[in-house]
């Protein structure tokens, strides 16, 4: 799974972008928090078998999310996260919802390890891989949407297996199984690669910006 510093970084990035005014420590926090959530699932896994990338990572819970929250902020009568929380709490709801499926759930969905997104109705991770490149002799080549005579289709949506025969190594369960194996070898991944690093360092620095602009418009 992609290591949690970058999904935090992901979703530090969606906080300066989408909070607006909305945007304070207290906001950055719960989005960075809502963009590491799906995570936890590592730590089911150790009573739950198959649990990670496929627990909190399926798209049900999110749906939900989505749903009560665009029926109470835009078509009820009566806002009870406006009413409690004001404007604000609306636009926090919001981001920290997309931080989910965005800084979550994306990097695993199209990374090596895959997401399991129907989990737990259908048991099989998904992975996207592909690729867009320009080419002066075959022009634009894409390999992520196929165009044919059938329709449109992601030709690069593959599975690497089922809960079952597809173990993940995390920190916390480093085979990926039920049981807390005390004697096994844990590695913790902050980054695992160079672009990682790079989206890191690009939150540290869009934070530091934003809360510097804030300090002085304060």
């Amino acid at each position: 799974m992609a290591p949690t510093l970058v999904a935090a970084a992901v979703g530090a990035l969606l906080a300066a972008a989408l909070l607006g005014a909305a945007f304070d420590r207290r906001s950055v926090a719960t989005v960075v928090a809502a963009a590491v959530a799906p995570d936890l699932d590592a730590v089911a896994s150790l009573v739950v078998p198959g649990a990670t990338n496929a627990l909190f990572h399926a798209l049900w819970l999110p749906l939900l999310a989505l749903s009560a929250l665009y029926w109470d902020t835009a078509v009820g009568s009566d806002s009870r996260i406006r009413a409690r929380f004001g404007w604000r709490g609306v636009r926090v709801a919001w981001v920290a919802l997309a931080a989910v499926l965005v800084a979550g759930i994306g990097p695993d969905l199209f990374g090596s390890a895959g997401a399991n997104l129907l989990y737990p109705l259908h048991d099989a991770y998904y992975r996207i891989d592909g690729r867009l490149v320009f080419s002066t002799q075959e022009g634009i080549v894409q390999t992520f949407v196929a165009l044919g005579a059938e329709g449109p289709g992601i030709l690069p949506l593959a599975s690497p297996g089922t809960t079952e025969s597809h173990a993940i190594s995390t920190f916390v369960n480093p085979d990926g199984r039920p049981g807390l194996a005390l004697g096994a070898d844990r590695e913790l991944s902050l980054v695992r690669n160079a672009w990682q690093l790079v989206v890191v360092a690009a939150a540290v620095a869009t934070l530091g910006v934003r809360f510097g602009r804030r300090g002085v418009t304060e």
